[in-house]
């Protein structure tokens, strides 16, 4: 059942006040205050909105109130119900420093649709549009997934790029791209925007692989999902707690492989407006009494695909 197009708007402001909050502090080196305003903003512009929203994706559990919190109902209470996946700041760091690439983002779906990632490591591998279906796979390994993607694009190992963050636990996906002569970019923090890339034939970034957080996958997995692209991911456990978890949020198979479908399923909107500069939009520009945002706008059913540039009243 699709989400009318009408609604785009609406979610377009959560994240435009969000990304405003969090400018705010930009390169002050402080970057829970940025978050809490970014969170603040979202929060009371969600509850704005005539839906009975419900947080499937936030920032933690209740008793770590006040952010955005797992299950927290936002909206007027009334009108449809929906499932909402948010992340008020990505790019705490990014803020903090005034670095680019910091993002406001929120993905909604009907209820239902969104995949309750718990808040533990996910690893995931993402390509883009016009490649055969299930051309990758975790299973497969670094090697075989950059021969077939190359043998896909009809090009070379060496001619490819792939995108990673730069952690010590990547350091043997690291070793293997250097093997076959694959270009890198590192990324230091927040993946969101780098994992989208895939899908921008001007990012030149061919594949993104690697383990991250599972709340950020499902948002990349809803922007993904209206482009046409392809992603897998598994949930990574490090001790038996975070098994615990993950069958709190209602996940029965442990070493399941997740495909975007599994993760967002039916219609969904992405929005995210830009805190600083980055490689998907521009950051908030501050003009005094008032600011300019940029925000990604995707909505699956419309095949709605901008960038959304608006002038607010502080």
């Amino acid at each position: 059942m699709t989400i009318d197009k009408i609604l785009i708007d609406s979610f377009v402001k959560t994240t435009e006040r969000a990304a405003y909050g969090a400018s705010i502090f930009k390169g002050k080196n402080d970057k829970i205050a940025a978050d809490q305003a970014a969170v603040d903003e979202m929060r009371k512009e969600l509850n704005t909105i005539n839906m009975k929203g419900k947080i499937v994706i936030g920032e933690g559990e209740l008793d770590e109130a006040p952010m955005l919190y797992i299950n927290e109902e936002v909206g007027t209470k009334s009108g449809e119900e929906f499932d909402i996946a948010v992340d008020p700041l990505e790019g705490t760091n990014f803020t903090a420093k005034n670095l680019p690439n910091a993002l406001s983002v929120i993905a909604v779906t009907r209820r239902g649709n969104l995949l309750h990632a718990p808040d533990i490591y996910m690893e995931k591998i993402a390509i883009g549009p016009g490649l055969p279906k299930n051309l990758v796979d975790l299973d497969f390994g670094v090697k075989k997934n950059i021969k077939l993607l190359s043998e896909a694009k009809n090009t070379t190992p060496e001619q490819l790029s792939a995108c990673v963050l730069k952690r010590t636990r990547h350091d043997s996906i690291i070793k293997s791209l250097n093997s076959l002569g694959v270009k890198i970019n590192f990324i230091s923090d927040g993946d969101v925007s780098a994992v989208i890339s895939v899908a921008d034939s001007n990012s030149n970034i061919d594949i993104y692989i690697g383990i991250g957080g599972g709340p950020d996958i499902i948002l990349e997995a809803a922007a993904l999902n209206c482009l046409d692209c392809q992603m897998q991911t598994r949930l990574v456990f490090q001790n038996i707690n975070e098994k615990n978890r993950a069958i709190k949020c209602g996940i029965k198979d442990l070493k399941k492989k997740y495909y975007i479908e599994d993760m967002v399923k039916d219609d969904v909107i992405f929005c995210a407006t830009g805190v600083t500069d980055g490689n998907l939009v521009k950051g908030i520009k501050d003009l005094g009494d008032s600011f300019q945002s940029e925000t990604f706008v995707l909505h699956k059913s419309s095949k709605t695909n901008k960038i959304i540039k608006n002038k607010i009243k502080k």
